[in-house]
């Protein structure tokens, strides 16, 4: 029993991060390859939307833990395939996770430390709570960002130009922590 516990922990832990790794996920371009600010606002609104769980207008814990709930709840009727309410280890071992993997095999997964990070900072008055407003203020600060020549839209070369940075930025810190 122990075992099953530990294993169904586990299975949790990996379907939720992939879950909850996709709510975050950038903005795709249309089939012209190009995000418009107008598409990128619709999209921020859309995205809004579904990470406000609760519908109260923030975004906070509350609304984390909702998601996380409604996952693990999805997870067990997965894997609950008789519709018992009881996995038994025949149900647990036959179960098929179709996690998506990146290409380098891992899974996609958000650490909460991560989380928190973003929440801090798209929290611009530091109540605890992200609103609309400073959700939307700090995606289309990302937008401005990633436009380099400030026409309104990204292309291919700007999100692969703005990818490069960020990569950049993070092996330099990873420098400066290996150095220390």
């Amino acid at each position: 029993m122990k075992k099953l516990t530990i294993g169904l922990s586990a299975l949790a832990m990996t379907m939720t991060g992939t879950a909850y790794a996709n709510h975050h996920g950038g903005m795709k371009p249309n089939d012209d390859g190009i995000v418009t600010r107008a598409e990128a606002q619709a999209h921020i609104a859309k995205k809004f939307a579904k990470l406000d769980a609760n519908n109260d207008g923030i975004i906070n814990e509350a609304d984390r833990e909702a998601r996380h709930e409604a996952h693990r709840a999805k997870m067990f009727d997965a894997l609950d395939a008789n519709g018992n309410d009881r996995i038994s280890r025949e149900e647990f071992m036959t179960f098929k996770h179709d996690g998506k993997r990146s290409k380098h095999g891992k899974h996609h997964r958000m650490g909460k430390r991560h989380g928190a990070k973003m929440m801090k900072m798209a929290d611009t008055n530091n109540d605890g709570a992200i609103s609309n407003a400073e959700f939307t203020a700090g995606a289309l600060k990302h937008f401005d960002k990633t436009d380099a020549n400030n026409d309104g839209e990204i292309t291919k070369e700007e999100r692969q130009a703005a990818r490069q940075e960020r990569r950049s930025k993070r092996r330099e810190k990873m420098d400066e922590r290996s150095a220390n």
